[in-house]
């Protein structure tokens, strides 16, 4: 296991060293969130192509010479990462670009991609020797983090808006979290959480603010290119929301280019929704500073209207010469369908915006023609029902016989 050497400021750029209760800059506050950073030469001798063939642990913790966890015993039993990377042909074809690929984070133990992260901050809230572990959340973090903490033995406690879909807060429930709803925006749900953890101790696990979360999310990063044989793609698109995962697929592609694994980093691509983009403003507008607003979208797992790690999101698509780009609720919902019918991956909302975002820059002309593009599916689309049944039509109903059923398929043209 890896234990960080420096945290470094994303805003002042000053470093400290690691202790248990620094979360973000104490002279930048709230906003300095921190790169967590690591000795990598000694990290290369551990991490290595040939070691990385040989290793038959296919989870995220293949890469735990760069994890900042100190003790193997507090590794949770449940296998997150190393989700499926599939090529389609058929989006590559219809879009205008040489490779597509689409990489299911929906796979995870709890259906989206921040299970990376609650698995590395249980496993640190043990190092610490920590019992109880808290967190604000639109749903996936939420109910990814109850899952974690119920097989580590720790208590979770969990903030959601009031508005969460029905479906994340059953899970949960069903793994045992102490589920707080909050009246209000997610933004509310965050600053309850926020003055709840300070005021009883417990271990924070918002990624916008506990910066080893995002070095969870930072292994997609990895394990996309370690996929594609370390020729990693031109150009990656990620739905954005409090800005924690571009941040950590940035991070990922940074750190194997440390390593020695890679040569380049991707350009990023940034896909906010048209009613939740406030980093989408600051980066088209050049601004140094991310502007809060309300925010309003289909997508409940990126509507935030207040990303608290905008630093870090904004650094990653500058440095990345990448971009970014918003995309309304209508090209949310028909990402949908086209997306499951094209390659069989079934996203949320949230999920399938990278989608609609790609096919908006390619529709643009956006994109060359020898692209190579990887596509980050977020979360399941069984994680959010209303969503996707807004995005299809309904089912045929019939009476029970064969006359019945040839009147209802001629209605709708079937035969």
């Amino acid at each position: 296991m890896a234990k960080p050497q420096l945290l470094k400021c994303a805003i002042c750029g000053k470093e400290y060293e690691p202790e248990e209760n620094l979360y973000t800059c104490p002279d930048c506050g709230l906003d300095g969130t921190f790169h967590v950073l690591y000795d990598y030469e000694k990290a290369a001798k551990e991490i290595t192509k040939e070691k990385l063939r040989e290793n038959d642990d296919f989870s995220l913790w293949r890469y735990k010479a760069v994890l900042p966890v100190e003790k193997d015993e507090n590794i949770p039993p449940l296998a997150a990462g190393w989700t499926p990377l599939y090529s389609s042909q058929k989006l590559a074809r219809t879009y205008g670009v040489k490779e597509v690929y689409v990489k299911d984070d929906g796979r995870n133990p709890t259906g989206s991609l921040k299970d990376r992260a609650s698995a590395v901050g249980v496993a640190k809230a043990l190092d610490y020797g920590r019992d109880v572990i808290a967190c604000a959340s639109t749903g996936n973090a939420a109910s990814s983090l109850s899952g974690f903490a119920a097989v580590s033995g720790l208590k979770s406690i969990i903030f959601v808006p009031e508005s969460a879909p029905v479906a994340k807060i059953t899970q949960l429930l069903v793994y045992g979290a102490c589920v707080v709803l909050v009246k209000g925006t997610y933004e509310k749900a965050f600053d309850l959480a926020t003055e709840a953890i300070e005021r009883w101790g417990w271990y924070n696990r918002n990624c916008a603010i506990n910066p080893y979360l995002v070095e969870g999310k930072k292994t997609c990063a990895m394990e996309i290119a370690e996929q594609l044989n370390w020729d990693a793609p031109d150009f990656v698109f990620v739905s954005v929301g409090d800005g924690c995962i571009i941040s950590g697929l940035y991070k990922g592609f940074s750190d194997l280019v440390k390593l020695g694994l890679t040569e380049r980093v991707p350009h990023i691509v940034g896909v906010q929704a048209e009613g939740a983009s406030p980093i989408y403003k600051a980066f088209k507008e050049g601004a140094p500073r991310v502007e809060f607003s309300p925010a309003s979208t289909v997508a409940d797992s990126i509507s935030v209207g207040a990303p608290r790690n905008w630093a870090k999101a904004l650094n990653g698509v500058r440095s990345s010469g990448g971009d970014m780009l918003a995309v309304s609720d209508d090209e949310i919902l028909s990402a949908i369908p086209e997306l499951a019918r094209t390659t069989g991956v079934f996203g949320e909302p949230a999920g399938v915006t990278a989608f609609a975002g790609f096919r908006k820059a390619a529709r643009e002309g956006k994109l060359p023609k020898d692209a190579r593009v990887a596509l980050v599916v977020t979360g399941n689309g069984l994680k959010d029902i209303d969503g996707a049944r807004r995005a299809v039509g309904q089912p045929i109903v019939t009476e029970p016989c064969l006359l019945g059923l040839e009147k209802a398929l001629k209605e709708r043209n079937v035969i």
